[in-house]
């Protein structure tokens, strides 16, 4: 690998498991609509494209555009509240960005997840070692779009040529193309290693230490 002194980091199933959460937002607003509920590796399957997709993905076929819309509004609400009751750092993950802080890199993360989530977790989670943490907002659009990923570079001083993208799914995979950035695929988050090889990733690791061991 040539030399990178910037790593960015997916959020979801990448540096935090947050399923248990995204789960129980889900399956709660489907219940206040009466609609069935999911099961955790059918919502895992349905996350990586912001949760608009996941609450579309999620609603019974041929929901309403009303009824889908008040369904978001009890997920959204209800997220947004309990957003870190479940969720924590996948296993070697805090010892990963404590290290990588050590040897001098610049970190930061790049999610699908609302902002004000993602500013709750990264503050949360990865304080001091993670300053820079950019969601969906008005003004930054979902990845595969490489805006928020472009505007984490600019924040950090750092270039798509000394920046590392790692994430869980084809859509990092997608936003680190896009963005001319050489990306790192792990797969202890929402897609398996089997789909993951698929899609022919130029690196693919199965823990977190890995990464320590390509940088070096």
């Amino acid at each position: 690998m040539r030399a990178f002194d910037t790593i960015v980091f997916d959020l979801d199933g990448t540096l935090l498991d947050t399923i248990g959460d995204l789960a129980a937002s889900t399956n709660y607003a489907l219940a206040k609509k009466g609609y069935p509920q999911r099961t955790i590796e059918e919502i895992r399957q349905m996350v990586g494209n912001g949760i608009r997709k996941l609450v579309l993905r999620a609603v019974p076929e041929g929901t309403s555009d009303e009824d889908y819309e008040e369904t978001f509004g009890l997920f959204r609400a209800h997220y947004l509240k309990h957003c870190a009751e479940l969720t924590h750092p996948y296993d070697g993950i805090t010892a990963l960005v404590t290290r990588l802080a050590e040897r001098g890199y610049k970190q930061a993360i790049v999610s699908n997840k609302l902002q004000p989530a993602v500013t709750e977790l990264a503050q949360r989670f990865f304080s001091p070692y993670i300053r820079c943490a950019i969601g969906e907002s008005p003004t930054t659009p979902r990845k595969p779009d490489p805006t928020a990923l472009r505007q984490a570079m600019e924040a950090l001083g750092s270039t798509p040529e000394s920046t590392l993208y790692v994430g869980d799914s084809e859509v990092d995979m997608a936003t680190g193309e896009n963005a001319g950035v050489e990306v790192v695929s792990c797969s202890w988050g929402f897609r398996s290693r089997e789909a993951l090889a698929a899609l022919n990733p130029r690196h693919l690791i199965d823990k977190p230490e890995e990464l320590l061991h390509l940088l070096i």
